[in-house]
């Protein structure tokens, strides 16, 4: 079986106040098979501690917000990627660590490997470089104008 592409996503929330707000967006992905949540790990840090749940180790309220991702439990996520991002969190914060299946492209992924093409280089280029760049190019005509 061949797997779509799959990305890495950690997300903080400051004051340890995560209510929610993004999930109908990921509910919808997920509704429309655009994404599969292969894990899901949150992660809260207070004074320098780290307490770590997995998605089954949660409340009944928060496993039941949850529950629409229809996440799994794959346990890819590993230790080493949990220190990491802990190490990088502010204190009073929380974070939710995805690895997300991008099913829609899975076919051209196949077709990819079915035509022997081997990728060379994949990187996803952060909003705020794309943006900087932008503003750049739109400076630089501007400046040419």
């Amino acid at each position: 079986m061949t797997l779509g592409p799959i990305d890495f996503i950690a997300l903080e929330f400051p004051g340890n106040r995560f209510k929610g707000e993004i999930l109908p967006d990921l509910f919808e992905l997920v509704d429309k098979g655009i994404i599969r949540i292969i894990d899901l790990v949150v992660i809260m840090k207070n004074q320098g501690q780290v307490v770590v749940r997995e998605l089954r180790e949660l409340d009944a309220a928060h496993i039941a917000m949850f529950n629409p991702l229809k996440a799994e439990v794959s346990q890819m996520i590993t230790r080493t990627d949990i220190d990491m991002i802990a190490e990088k969190l502010a204190d009073n914060s929380t974070a939710g660590i995805m690895l997300i299946e991008n099913l829609w492209a899975k076919k051209t992924q196949q077709a990819m490997l079915d035509a022997d093409g081997r990728l060379v280089m994949f990187e996803r280029i952060p909003h705020d470089v794309v943006e900087e760049a932008l503003a750049d190019i739109a400076a630089l005509a501007t400046a040419k104008a």
